[in-house]
């Protein structure tokens, strides 16, 4: 096998691997924001697709109709992952973009 100079597989491997830890963790720091119900329901989410916090306006609540707040917080909470899903591609896209491995095709970022 033949390999072309300058291209060291295994260190390129390694700063794949540093660049990727590097990103979690700042994707654990990152949030998006997501509402249903025109803001009556509001989830943040961070990049590691965690739900920080879910408010709910008081206006919202009613004992005679559950199902309706359930639909709500399900709606918000999904927008919310898809955004940090998208947030989340984006940033990895850029690690994956500075790196040069032939053969290397990771789902999703390129």
């Amino acid at each position: 096998m033949v390999m072309s100079r300058g291209f060291n597989p295994m260190q390129q491997v390694k700063a794949l691997q540093d660049k990727m830890a590097r990103m979690q963790e700042e994707l654990a720091l990152k949030t998006v924001e997501a509402s249903a119900g025109g803001g009556m329901v509001a989830v943040v989410v961070n990049g590691r697709q965690e739900v920080l916090s879910v408010k709910v306006d008081r206006q919202v609540v009613d004992p005679e109709d559950i199902e309706m707040l359930q639909d709500l917080i399900v709606a918000a909470v999904n927008d919310g992952l898809r955004k940090s899903q998208e947030m989340a591609a984006q940033e990895m896209g850029k690690i994956a973009g500075g790196l040069n491995i032939p053969g290397l095709k990771i789902p999703g970022l390129f």
